[in-house]
């Protein structure tokens, strides 16, 4: 299978867990067959892989995530890096110019694009490989993904089909209705769009020369910030006449609340947290080193991250997105392709850091122009190169850089090291790459 992961979002409604970097989907909240942590995009692309051992997955994002997958998924992994957002329609016709010219997929073979975070069970990627061999078949131009409703929703597309077979022609399709118009849905057999579907690469690429003007992958890449935010579903599943559904009757959520994710949750307490037996439907989720408790409290999640902590009732917690977008404070935790790092303290003229690089990776060789930086080793063996001059280092270590002074670590095994910037003007926009 040729698949296309759509990962984007800031993730604003699951704070403090998640920021503008780091998205509900890199969240390691999912215990795997040998009861460690991952998140969503790990489990996708675990499932992925073990349904179809040969497929070939690309993953669309923004530049900001992808630091992120390079630390989840390893560094072969197919990504289509959008230069700037411009909804789902140009990511998906850039990630099919990025099979085409960079992946070298024929334009006989079928994709298959769905979203990176869904919560489902394993029946769902079975669905997806019938995607996949329904899309070959090309009796149709599209093919997508019909989810049996549960309830009637204003926040999904709907999917009429023509029969109640579990393949079916497609009567119409119709965007967001109000509520009202979604019970009318239901009631002649509607199927909610899930943003899953599949093509023939020869199909979307046909559709996006339509609407954009360009020649290959690099010139539609050059031209992507010109490009009108349009989504897919207005822009190709709308117009189409020709499209089938096949039917999907296994769990699918939507996590991008508090209240729908820990409804996913296989417990009730991850990271150092204690709660009393006088609580009722209480998560807590803390990735922090102090120990938080919780008594007496019904119907709450708890979350505290290294950027901030909430305490909410689950069912309020879905309007905190205008209380995150009033905050204006650094990012105090990433994760990076070499590893991650944690901010500890911040003053005027200071910031001290932790950070943590996987054994064989480095840091960019780089330099700053308006702090000196001081490195001490704590955990691990590396080496470090400053302004040329090469020594392994230890624990206990400690390298001093001066502003401009070119330097990186390279980690031999995990290395944690903390450091420290000391400037009156530090920013994460004073950093200068070289060529090593």
């Amino acid at each position: 299978m040729n698949i296309i992961l759509l990962s984007g979002g800031s993730g604003k409604r699951l704070w403090p867990l998640s920021n503008d970097v780091r998205s509900k989907q890199f969240i390691k909240i999912f215990k795997d067959d040998n009861g460690e942590y991952e998140s969503m995009v790990q489990k996708m692309y675990r499932k992925i892989n073990e349904i179809d051992k040969g497929s070939k997955i690309t993953i669309a994002t923004s530049k900001t995530q992808v630091s992120a997958i390079h630390n989840q998924l390893g560094e072969n992994v197919g990504i289509s890096v959008e230069p700037c957002r411009r909804d789902t329609f140009p990511a998906i016709a850039l990630a099919a110019a990025f099979l085409k010219y960079r992946q070298n997929v024929a334009e006989d073979e079928a994709v298959v694009v769905c979203p990176v975070d869904p919560y489902v069970e394993d029946g769902y990627y079975e669905a997806l490989k019938e995607l996949d061999e329904e899309a070959l078949k090309g009796e149709a131009n599209l093919v997508l993904m019909g989810i049996e409703p549960t309830y009637p929703s204003e926040k999904y597309g709907y999917i009429i089909p023509e029969t109640t077979e579990k393949i079916s022609n497609v009567k119409y399709f119709k965007e967001k209705p109000n509520l009202e118009v979604a019970r009318e849905y239901l009631k002649r057999g509607a199927l909610w769009n899930g943003g899953v579907f599949a093509f023939k690469l020869k199909y979307l690429l046909e559709k996006a020369h339509e609407l954009i003007d360009f020649t290959d992958y690099d010139d539609l890449f050059a031209k992507y910030e010109s490009l009108e935010k349009i989504s897919f579903d207005y822009a190709v599943v709308e117009k189409e006449e020709n499209i089938k559904v096949i039917r999907y009757k296994g769990e699918w959520k939507d996590l991008g609340t508090w209240n729908t994710l820990t409804e996913a949750m296989d417990e009730n307490i991850i990271g150092n947290a204690k709660m009393n037996e006088n609580c009722e439907n209480v998560h807590i989720i803390n990735e922090m080193d102090v120990p938080v408790m919780a008594f007496g409290l019904k119907d709450v999640v708890i979350s505290a991250s290294p950027d901030g902590i909430l305490v909410s009732d689950k069912g309020e917690s879905s309007y905190i997105k205008p209380y995150v977008d009033a905050l204006d404070g650094e990012i105090m935790y990433a994760e990076k392709s070499w590893g991650n790092y944690q901010v500890l303290d911040t003053e005027n003229d200071s910031m001290t850091i932790k950070v943590k690089l996987m054994a064989g990776h480095g840091m960019n060789y780089h330099a700053h122009e308006k702090r000196d930086e001081v490195w001490v080793v704590t955990h691990g063996m590396g080496t470090t190169y400053v302004d040329g001059m090469e020594q392994s280092v230890k624990p206990g270590d400690v390298i001093t850089m001066q502003a401009g002074c070119k330097h990186k670590i390279t980690a031999k095994t995990d290395l944690i090291l903390v450091e420290v910037q000391l400037g009156t003007e530090i920013s994460v926009h004073d950093k200068q790459k070289f060529e090593e």
